[in-house]
C-alpha cells in the first residue's frame, strides 16, 4: 500500500463528461480521461483491504456484487499511484482480455463493493482500469504476441460478441487454431451494433479485432452458422465448437394493434443507427429514424436509455421511456446494506440528456401499455397507457392495473426495450443442443459442455442476458473446459 492515508486525503474524482447540450450534438464518447496526476491520486485512494471484496464476485441477497472476473484491483491500483502503467497492464490481463471494453460500458460491480463506499465514496476502479488500457495501447505494451508453438487443434468459435473474442483469445494464447465465424459484417456482436457509438467508439472494438487477427485469430464475417454454413460442417472440420451467439430474441409486446407500422424492437433501432453511422454517417438514410416524432419506449434499463440518447441525437420531438415497476429509492435502503449490489435509481446519460432538451425526465414509472393506435395508412400515431400499482397475492407481489388511468400518449415510433427471451432457435436446433428451462442452451452442471459431443455453449446463450464483464468471464471459463477436453489439462486462467 503505497499511500495509506490516501483515502482520507483525497476525494472521489472520475472522469468528466460533456455537457449534455454539447455530447448530443455528435455520436462520440463524451468522456476525457483525468490528467496523470489526478489519476494517480485516485489509484492512491485504495486502502489495499485485507479482504478485497471489489474483486470477490459473490452473489449476495440475489444479485452479483464485486467483480466476475476477480481482477486483482488492489494491485494495479497501487501500480497507478507509482506511475507503474505498464505492470499494471500486465497484472490486469492475468484476468481481463479487453479493459479497454469493461473500462467504458461495466457498471463496475467492483465499485459497489469497495470498502471505501461503506462511509463514503468509492474508488474509481472503472476509469483507472480504463486509463492503464489505453496508456497500454498508446505505450505499444497493448501489442501483438502470438503464441511461439501451436497444438494443431482446431477450434471454431460461434459469435464474436464478449464471451466470443473472450474464448478466441484464450485458446490462441495457448496455441490453439481459432476461427471466429460471425454473422453481420463487422466483428463484436453486442459490443459493435448493440452499444451505442457514445458509449464505445467502433473503432475501438475494431482495434482489439485487428490486434487479435495479428495474433493469428481467423475472423469469418458476413457467414452465418447453420445458415451458410452447416453445424455438420463445423463438426467435422474443428476439433471443438463453441457457441456464443448471444440471447437476442426479443421479449415483444402482445397488446392490440401491434402490428401496425412504426413499432420495432429496441436492438434493431440501435443496431440500423450504428451501422449507418460506420457505413456512411448516416448520409444513405437506411436507419430507423426517430427525427421529428414522439417516441416512446418500453423498458428502463441500458437498452432503453441507449435509445434515449439515440433518440434525441436524431431530433425527435418528444421521448417518454415507460417501466412496470416502481422508482427505485434515490439512496440504500436498510435492507440494502453494502456489500451488496446498491439497488437505488440512477439517472443515465440518455436520461440526463432528455431533461437538458425537454426539461423533464423521460421516465414514467408503474406504467404500461394496453393498446396501439394507427391512422388511415396503417402507421402508429398513438398508444394507450395504463397505469399500475403493487398488490401483494399469494405472498408475492404483483402490478395491477388502476381501473380508470388509461391515457392516450402521441407516438409514431415505439422501441421495445423489454428484455430478451434466450438465444434464437436456429442455431442451437441446427446442432440439435437441449434448453434449460429458461430457453437457454443446456450445459453441464457448473461447466460448458452441452449434451453433444465437441460442442459447448457460453455467454448470454448459455446463463441468460447479462453484462460486457460476464461474457468476458464466461469466454475465459469456456476456453479453460475446452482446452482441458483438447489436451487432457489446462494451464489457462
Amino acid at each position: 500500500m503505497g499511500k495509506p492515508t490516501g483515502f482520507l486525503e483525497y476525494e472521489r474524482r472520475v472522469n468528466p463528461a460533456q455537457s449534455p447540450e454539447e455530447r448530443i450534438r455528435h455520436w462520440n464518447e463524451f468522456h476525457p480521461m483525468l490528467p496523470e496526476q489526478e489519476r494517480q491520486r485516485q489509484g492512491a485512494r485504495c486502502m489495499e483491504c485485507g479482504v478485497p471484496f471489489c474483486q470477490s464476485g459473490v452473489q449476495l441477497a440475489g444479485m452479483y456484487t464485486g467483480c466476475p472476473l476477480h481482477n486483482l484491483i488492489p494491485e494495479w491500483n497501487d501500480l497507478v499511484y507509482q506511475g507503474n502503467m505498464g505492470h499494471a497492464l500486465k497484472r490486469m490481463h492475468k484476468t481481463n482480455n479487453f479493459p479497454e471494453f469493461t473500462g467504458r460500458v461495466c457498471p463496475a460491480l467492483c465499485e459497489a463493493a469497495c470498502t471505501c463506499g461503506l462511509n463514503g465514496d468509492p474508488v474509481s476502479i472503472k476509469e483507472n482500469e480504463l486509463a492503464i488500457a489505453e496508456e497500454g495501447f498508446a505505450s505499444g505494451g497493448m501489442g501483438p504476441h502470438p503464441p511461439r508453438v501451436r497444438t494443431g487443434k482446431r477450434v471454431a468459435v460461434v459469435g464474436s460478441g464478449p464471451a466470443g473474442l473472450a474464448a478466441a483469445d484464450q485458446l490462441n494464447r495457448r496455441g490453439h487454431l481459432v476461427t471466429v465465424y460471425e454473422r453481420d459484417d463487422r466483428i463484436g456482436g453486442l459490443l459493435m451494433y448493440g452499444i451505442p457509438n457514445m458509449k464505445l467508439e467502433k473503432q475501438i472494438v475494431q482495434r482489439r479485432a485487428d490486434l487479435m487477427a495479428a495474433e493469428g485469430v481467423e475472423f469469418r464475417t458476413g457467414c452465418d452458422v447453420g445458415v451458410d454454413v452447416s453445424a455438420a460442417e463445423l463438426l467435422e472440420e474443428y476439433d471443438a465448437v463453441i457457441l456464443a451467439c448471444g440471447a437476442k430474441k426479443a421479449r415483444d409486446l402482445t397488446v392490440p394493434g401491434k402490428d401496425v407500422k412504426g413499432i420495432y424492437f429496441a436492438v434493431d433501432f440501435l443496431a440500423s443507427t450504428t451501422k449507418s453511422l460506420l457505413d456512411s454517417g448516416l448520409a444513405e438514410g437506411s436507419y430507423l429514424d426517430a427525427a421529428g416524432k414522439d417516441v416512446i419506449i418500453v423498458g428502463g434499463g441500458d437498452t432503453g436509455n441507449d435509445c434515449v440518447g439515440t433518440c434525441i441525437r436524431h431530433g425527435c420531438r418528444s421521448v417518454v421511456q415507460i417501466e412496470m415497476m416502481p422508482k427505485a429509492p434515490d439512496s440504500r435502503s436498510e435492507d440494502n446494506p453494502w456489500p451488496q449490489w446498491p439497488r437505488v435509481c440512477k439517472t443515465d446519460y440518455g436520461q440526463e440528456e432528455a431533461i437538458a432538451v425537454f426539461g423533464r425526465d423521460p421516465r414514467r414509472y408503474q406504467m404500461t401499455l394496453k393498446e396501439c393506435r394507427a391512422d388511415e395508412e396503417g402507421n402508429l400515431r398513438s398508444v394507450v397507457a395504463v397505469r399500475l400499482e403493487p398488490k401483494q397475492e399469494g405472498g408475492r407481489v404483483s402490478m395491477v392495473e388502476v381501473p380508470g388511468s388509461e391515457e392516450e400518449l402521441p407516438c409514431q415510433l415505439l422501441l421495445i426495450a423489454a428484455g430478451f427471451l434466450g438465444p434464437e432457435d436456429y442455431v442451437p436446433d441446427a446442432f440439435g443442443l437441449e434448453r434449460d428451462g429458461r430457453s437457454n442452451v443446456a450445459t453441464a452442471s457448473g461447466g460448458y459442455a452441452t449434451g453433444v459431443e465437441k460442442v459447448f455453449a457460453a455467454g448470454d446463450m448459455r446463463r441468460g442476458q447479462s453484462l460486457v464483464v460476464w461474457g468476458i468471464a464466461e469466454g475465459r471459463g469456456v476456453a479453460r473446459e475446452v482446452d482441458e477436453y483438447l489436451m487432457g489439462y489446462t494451464n489457462l486462467t
